[in-house]
């Protein structure tokens, strides 16, 4: 909420964008509720501002909260006018559940005018009401040892990932109705939204790619193979992938190199964002944790690195996030760069920490030389403790939302 009344302050046009569902109406109605709200939602909102944008524009009040914008792009140009007649500070609050700088029917950027806010699903920090500042913490070099119980329960843990972050779901004890709702969530993107944000001839393929990605997610994208597994062309499957970019579902995390001009060429992991929304999708369930290991661990991987980009949301908007991957297939979850400074994360679904954990993290500190800040193993255990390289802690993951 800082982020919008900071903006607001001195930005003519602050736009909040999020996944559908992720509470950005309720977030700006409730913080701004004597401002004039109308939503594109309403057909016949929509309707007028598609016939006549610079008239629906002209006839707005001074200041106004327009919601899920991306639904009328067309109001994007009036509103550039608009403001070049007055860039009065706050005058516009727009939210969108899809990336209005990607959309291809959106052909003006409001540069220099507008300010975007990013809301993402709840944090399990946010859910717990704590501020959420392990990322804060680790960049600063502020973790110390601390011993926990002699024994950590995976069981809450598991419950997290499988909910996941959307606020509809808090409201739901039981999990078979968690679920539900994200089945019912999908049928409602692929309905309401899809169309909106790509010229796409079949929505199943959007449909088939989202579980398809879902039951891998945190691997390595290779386009060739998702579009062979799914005996679609190649093409398909790139714009349905910017597809779900769009609507924020999926994110690639691109690979690290020290060869800046080799990022572009080397292979991106792809995650899922919300980690419950994935479950479903991949149909796994609790009693999984201890028969697809593998497959649960890359969905406690992909829940991890949501986590620790919401919480460099408001942390550093200069944090950047990335993968590494060299040819001897050694690999580190995430690398966090901030200018030339670089730090490491290992996510592990155990409850021990082995030798090899850090392997790559060393291999990462080797490639970074003096730029390296350290490394941190996020695990299933209870207690902080540095590794044999002192330059790494392990890092029970329930200080995500703990700390």
């Amino acid at each position: 909420m800082h982020r919008i009344t900071e903006a607001m302050a001195d930005t003519p046009v602050v736009c909040l964008l999020g996944p559908r569902q992720s509470g950005k109406s309720s977030l700006v109605r409730r913080a701004f509720p004597k401002r004039a709200y109308y939503s594109f939602d309403d057909a016949a909102v929509r309707a007028t501002a598609q016939q006549d944008a610079p008239g629906f524009v002209a006839n707005l009040p001074e200041a106004v909260t327009l919601d899920e914008v991306q639904r009328a792009p067309e109001v994007l140009l009036a509103i550039k006018i608009a403001v070049d007649e007055n860039r009065h500070p706050g005058r516009f609050l727009l939210t969108g559940s899809a990336n209005l700088l990607l959309l291809p029917s959106v052909g003006e950027s409001l540069a220099g005018r507008m300010e975007i806010v990013r809301l993402h699903p709840l944090t399990e920090a946010e859910k717990e009401r704590k501020p959420g500042r392990l990322v804060e913490n680790f960049l600063a070099g502020n973790l110390r040892g601390r011993i926990g119980p002699s024994a950590a329960s995976a069981s809450d843990l598991i419950e997290r990932v499988l909910r996941g972050g959307y606020p509809e779901v808090l409201r739901r004890p039981q999990m078979t109705r968690v679920r539900q709702w994200h089945r019912d969530y999908l049928d409602a993107l692929i309905e309401k939204d899809a169309r909106d944000v790509a010229n796409l001839r079949n929505l199943d393929h959007l449909s088939r790619l989202l579980k398809l990605l879902s039951s891998q997610t945190a691997q390595l994208l290779v386009v060739e193979t998702v579009a062979k597994h799914l005996a679609i062309r190649r093409e398909t499957v790139q714009n349905n992938l910017a597809a779900l970019e769009r609507l924020f579902l999926v994110r690639r995390l691109p690979a690290w190199h020290r060869n800046e001009g080799k990022r572009l060429v080397k292979a991106p992991k792809v995650h899922v964002v919300d980690s419950g929304f994935a479950a479903t999708l991949a149909k796994l369930e609790a009693e999984d944790w201890t028969t697809q290991r593998s497959r649960f661990g890359h969905l406690v991987e992909s829940f991890a690195v949501q986590q620790l980009i919401a919480q460099a949301a408001w942390t550093d908007p200069e944090i950047d996030f990335w993968h590494y991957r060299d040819r001897d297939q050694v690999e580190v979850d995430v690398v966090i760069t901030r200018g030339r400074k670089i730090w490491g994360v290992e996510v592990k679904a155990a409850a021990n920490i082995t030798p090899s954990d850090g392997a790559g993290l060393l291999r990462l500190a080797e490639q970074c030389g003096k730029d390296f800040q350290g490394g941190m193993i996020l695990y299933v255990g209870a207690s902080t403790f540095r590794t044999a390289d002192h330059r790494i802690m392990a890092v029970p993951i329930s200080d995500l939302w703990t700390r």
